[in-house]
């Protein structure tokens, strides 16, 4: 059994001043399970791996239409096509063809992994809540003050209820900053920024997500 993280946290508005406390969903405080965030990790890794590698089979290497020497009488091995695999610039046996790579963990276990990688931020103190978090106008300057003045230097995870063009365009030069709705929040990415920063609308629709 792990550590449970307090449900209660403080909410804090965009000069980082504590305007209230709210109550996180049940999922931040469940039994962290490493084995299954793991496997999530490696599945999303999979996933996202390009698996473009090509090479040319004998049948699609240019040349080799013609039989090299007849059959018999030269003395030299039998041969029908110069692009065969143990020739030089013929093609390739066994090579790789364009795959995919991905897979998917069963639905409870994707679940349980998002809860696990909620509840460790949670845990280690690495959560924060944040009234509202949005910028006028898609610059980096803009986010990086904002982020400057809540007191976040690392890498950050901003989770948003919906989709938010100017902090979307904002951060994205940022090193380390990523900006995510509710719905693509993922387990390798929580677990890949250091402070998960939630805006105080997105609580409840985390809590729906890991629980429906």
């Amino acid at each position: 059994m792990t550590e449970q993280a307090s449900l209660d946290v403080p909410v804090v508005d965009g000069r980082n001043a504590e305007v209230g406390r709210v109550t996180l969903p049940a999922a931040f405080a469940v039994d962290v399970r490493d084995s299954v965030m793991f496997e999530q990790v490696l599945s999303q890794r999979a996933t996202r791996r390009g698996g473009n590698a090509s090479t040319k089979t004998r049948a699609e290497v240019r040349g080799g239409g013609k039989k090299p020497w007849k059959q018999k009488g030269t003395g030299r091995a039998r041969a029908g096509s110069s692009r065969s695999p143990i020739w030089r610039g013929g093609g390739v046996a066994l090579g790789p063809q364009p795959r995919s790579y991905a897979y998917r963990l069963p639905r409870s276990a994707r679940k349980a992994a998002l809860a696990s990688a909620l509840a460790q931020k949670a845990r280690d103190g690495q959560v924060r809540v944040v009234a509202s978090f949005a910028v006028g106008e898609p610059k980096t300057k803009l986010v990086r003050q904002a982020l400057s003045a809540l007191g976040i230097h690392g890498s950050v995870l901003i989770v948003c209820p919906g989709d938010d063009r100017n902090l979307t365009l904002g951060a994205r030069n940022l090193p380390y900053t990523t900006v995510t709705r509710v719905a693509g929040l993922n387990v390798y990415d929580i677990l890949k920024h250091e402070i998960l920063l939630i805006q105080r609308d997105a609580l409840a629709a985390i809590g729906e997500r890991c629980e429906s």
